[in-house]
């Protein structure tokens, strides 16, 4: 439904430029919910308006429902407002003179052809429904919570029925409780109006619970693409693994590589020892590397018996209690893991632990 190829755009000033975005490529597939991942200034934003219409590109092409939309080389760009989009904007952009209902309305005055006052009126109420916002047609927008806006903002987006849904950072406004409500909430009306959807995110909880694939943006590439479960559980440079929730990470000298068996398991050599870790086929000894571990998946053990591989010894630095876990910082051989207990787990500062940093779990990536 959404296809973008080797897009670039690059800002120009008077004693410098900037590549915001640098041959991005991706397919967004219909009724797919993809997001594009990253800190500020990696480019998923011009990337997302680009797609919109309200950037023009230096190259590259952007195609959306088997029709070009913008390609700079063959002279090609249709205007936004032809593009039979709907777009959520990080400031919802709710008119205050309007009611809930005309600020709804207002994308199909320019629809073609355009409907009825009545048939309008009807379609509004429809969008309304279905963010949960009926009976609240005449109320002043303005006079809404902030949960509510952003779903009002999404009516406004969907009235139209358009081809593709753009969300710029909807929910970065919201308090932390209203966002997590707010993150399924916004799923499951994406989910039921089947609507092909492209939304740009820094906050990776946001990234992982709402994606069917995420696309991780640094200095206006994709580092990495994949499903949530790929992104988090398999990452395959450090930035991606550092950028998407906690991580431990250390360095380390590949000293043997064990290829038997199914996959690769790579001898390290790091400062807690010689660790064993899932390694990429191609990976060969000598390499300088990198080893993350995730802090759920270390375990703490009362004994080493029969678990020779992967053991370290250290003491306990910090515990703190964060409500469903304990978030701990264990010293061991130069290095500060961070490890994540059960909250009922008996430990505390100043403890001599074992730790076992299953291979499967340690994964192995060049620097």
């Amino acid at each position: 439904m959404i296809r973008i190829r080797d897009l670039e755009l690059t800002y120009r000033g008077a004693h410098a430029q900037h590549a915001a975005v640098d041959g991005v490529s991706i397919d967004v597939e219909e009724g797919k919910f993809y997001t594009l991942l990253g800190p500020s200034g990696c480019g998923k934003t011009t990337t997302l308006r680009c797609v919109a219409g309200l950037e023009r590109p230096d190259g590259g092409e952007v195609a959306i429902g088997g029709e070009v939309v913008c390609a700079p080389a063959r002279g090609i760009f249709i205007e936004p407002h032809h593009r039979r989009i709907g777009m959520v904007f990080q400031s919802y952009a709710i008119w205050p003179h309007m009611t809930v209902l005309e600020n709804v309305a207002f994308p199909l005055r320019y629809r073609r052809p355009r409907p009825a006052r009545r048939a309008a009126r009807e379609l509004a109420a429809k969008a309304l429904a279905l963010v949960h916002l009926d009976g609240l047609e005449d109320r002043p927008a303005p006079y809404l919570s902030g949960g509510q806006q952003q779903r009002l903002a999404l009516a406004r987006a969907l009235v139209a029925e358009p081809r593709v849904l753009l969300l710029d950072e909807p929910l970065s406004n919201l308090d932390a409780k209203l966002r997590d409500e707010m993150r399924l909430e916004l799923r499951e009306i994406v989910k039921r109006s089947k609507v092909t959807t492209l939304f740009v995110t820094h906050e990776q909880v946001e990234a992982i619970t709402m994606s069917d694939r995420i696309a991780v943006m640094r200095d206006g590439v994709i580092v990495q693409e994949g499903t949530p479960a790929e992104i988090y559980g398999s990452p395959r440079a450090p930035f991606v693994a550092d950028f998407i929730g906690k991580t431990n990470i250390m360095a380390g000298e590949i000293v043997a590589v064990d290829a038997g068996g199914g996959r690769p398991l790579a001898h390290v050599r790091t400062r807690l020892g010689l660790l064993r870790c899932a390694a990429d086929p191609a990976m060969r000894q000598g390499e300088r590397v990198t080893v993350t571990v995730r802090p759920e998946n270390v375990m703490l053990i009362a004994d080493a018996s029969g678990e020779a591989d992967n053991v370290v010894a250290g003491n306990v630095e910090a515990v703190v209690y964060v409500g469903n876990f304990l978030d701990c910082a264990v010293a061991v051989g130069g290095e500060r893991l961070r490890i994540q207990l059960h909250p009922a787990t008996p430990i505390a500062g100043g403890q001599a632990v074992r730790l076992r940093l299953p291979a499967e779990h340690c994964r192995v990536m060049r620097q």
